[in-house]
């Protein structure tokens, strides 16, 4: 996939800001007082586990959902009162494929392009098959593609009317390992070339590819900033410990104080407390234990995720 245009959009600095926005189903708050903001020409990965708001957060964004408290403005529309002219210039890729199985390539391109009211929707379909990699596949159905190429075309659905922001709802789920690069390359063209995305992922090569990064748990924000940033808040220490036995250490380390986080990665442990020396003193114990090997290292995104995670307060209880 290539993004051979440039996108000339007429969008403010900051495309996304919004402040203390809420949202409740069936009595839980879903979105809890969030805000947050975007830049122009910026990826911003967008990230938390499962029911943690994340696809709710994107619908209030663009205009599907109105939230129950709070304001701001997405491409410098009011997201309260002008959601219809949000949703006219937002393209959003949602988690599940939603253009026609039935309808073949080229056909499913040709009616997003005469929905948005494009001239010439032939010729743009073309040209969207032909950026996309999809050229000999035009007749074929949507509904037979793999994930891959599926992800390709509802990518060229959401571009085709050249928006001025992509809200991109976990759209590497399910793809292979190439699949999922080659969007990451078409994405990082796509904002080179002036275009703003917000991205949900629970990858964390991806997140690692985003300008900056938002982390949602439970509905709450809990760390925005670039990914240095995000794992440099925790303040977390950590050492590496491998070896035979290894893995049999964490109900023992679990228990001691100063550490802070624990989790298995393959055949090792990661270890991180916040305070370094009250950190050292609980593993002092193990370091001499034969085979054991231990080494200080930096802490990674996921350490930082875990930490986040096992602080925040599950909203469904």
């Amino acid at each position: 996939m290539t993004a051979a245009e440039t996108y000339e959009v007429d969008a403010p600095e900051t495309v996304i800001d919004v402040h203390h926005l809420t949202k409740s189903f069936g009595g839980r708050k879903v979105v809890d007082d969030l805000s947050m903001s975007v830049k122009k020409g910026r990826i911003h990965g967008f990230l938390g586990p499962n029911g943690s708001g994340k696809t709710t957060t994107i619908r209030m964004l663009c205009g599907l959902l109105t939230p129950d408290s709070g304001d701001g403005t997405c491409l410098g529309f009011d997201i309260l009162t002008e959601s219809d002219r949000i949703r006219r210039r937002v393209g959003y890729m949602t988690q599940k494929f939603s253009l026609y199985q039935d309808l073949s390539i080229r056909e499913n391109l040709e009616f997003v392009a005469r929905v948005y009211g494009l001239a010439d929707p032939r010729a743009k379909a073309s040209a969207a098959i032909e950026r996309l990699g999809l050229k000999g596949r035009e007749k074929q159905l949507a509904g037979e593609l793999s994930g891959g190429w599926k992800q390709r075309l509802a990518l060229g659905a959401c571009i085709l009317p050249e928006p001025a922001l992509l809200l991109l709802d976990e759209p590497t789920a399910g793809v292979d390992p190439k699949a999922r690069r080659d969007f990451w390359n078409e994405i990082h063209a796509l904002a080179a070339n002036g275009l703003s995305v917000l991205v949900s992922t629970h990858y964390m090569d991806e997140a690692e590819r985003c300008h900056e990064i938002a982390y949602i748990a439970y509905g709450k924000l809990l760390a925005e900033g670039t990914v240095d940033e995000v794992i440099a808040g925790t303040g977390l220490v950590t050492f590496t410990v491998s070896g035979p036995g290894a893995d049999r250490l964490q109900a023992e380390l679990e228990q001691a104080t100063g550490v802070d986080m624990i989790a298995p990665f393959g055949t090792s442990l990661h270890v991180a407390g916040r305070d370094a020396a009250t950190l050292e003193q609980a593993i002092a114990p193990y370091r001499d234990r034969p085979g054991l090997k231990w080494e200080k290292g930096e802490p990674t995104l996921e350490d930082a995720f875990i930490d986040l995670m096992r602080r925040s307060e599950d909203n469904f209880k």
